[in-house]
């Protein structure tokens, strides 16, 4: 089971290291869903933790329909990325008639130099998760695809999830579940789901509050409940 953290800040990082986290999701703007974080950010959270750590590459919060000056900008992002070295990248873009953008993914992709990618969750926002899936397979770059399962939240898209989940089962691509999970109904989720991978962002937080710092015995209870399910 892999339990990926979001990280705004240096000490986030830090701590979900420290308490348990596989993988750090590092953002800004966690309130818009995550924006691409600063250069200086970037440098400290790699020199500061060892476990792998995903930087969002997402210029605004409009939308995922993106212009060519948008392109642009993700790929002098994705190039700072790169030469930083030692991380890999999250991000998603779509056509306005909700299919994936499948040229400007391929244009990223080739920036991003052979970098794992997460597709975020504007995968929630496509047309068709099946469709989209099958688009995105064909990318052996692309590790992850972070979804709720079309709905609001994770729990709420179970039953998609657990689709999604044996249809990517034998695949060099994973299902990262998120949004909305909490510790308290994780055991059930995962059992309703089969997923392997889960994402969580305000649920480790002080007080439940995504614009609050971590906290690490929230941290540490997800981790242990994984932990008991890896034993079973």
């Amino acid at each position: 089971m892999l339990l990926e953290v979001i990280a705004t800040t240096l000490s986030d990082a830090v701590l979900a290291e420290r308490y348990g986290a596989d993988r750090i999701e590092l953002i800004t703007g966690i309130s818009e869903g995550g924006l691409t974080p600063s250069l200086g950010l970037i440098e400290k959270v790699r020199n500061a933790v060892s476990i792998p750590v995903r930087v969002m590459v997402r210029p605004h919060a409009r939308s995922f329909y993106y212009d060519k000056d948008d392109i642009e900008t993700m790929e002098q992002d994705i190039q700072h990325i790169v030469s930083i070295g030692g991380l890999s990248v999250v991000m998603g873009m779509l056509r306005p008639d909700g299919t994936i953008d499948e040229e400007s993914l391929q244009r990223l992709l080739h920036t991003a130099k052979g970098l794992e990618v997460t597709f975020h969750r504007a995968f929630d926002e496509v047309r068709d998760q099946f469709e989209a899936l099958e688009i995105l397979m064909r990318y052996p770059q692309i590790t992850d695809i972070l979804t709720s399962g079309a709905e609001n939240t994770a729990p709420k898209g179970a039953e998609r999830l657990a689709a999604l989940e044996q249809l990517t089962s034998e695949q060099s691509i994973s299902i990262l579940a998120g949004s909305g999970l909490t510790a308290d109904g994780l055991s059930d989720f995962i059992k309703q789901t089969g997923v392997r991978r889960v994402h969580f962002g305000s649920a480790v937080r002080e007080d439940g509050d995504a614009l609050k710092p971590i906290d690490p015995l929230r941290v540490q209870a997800v981790r242990n409940l994984l932990n008991k399910r890896k034993d079973h």
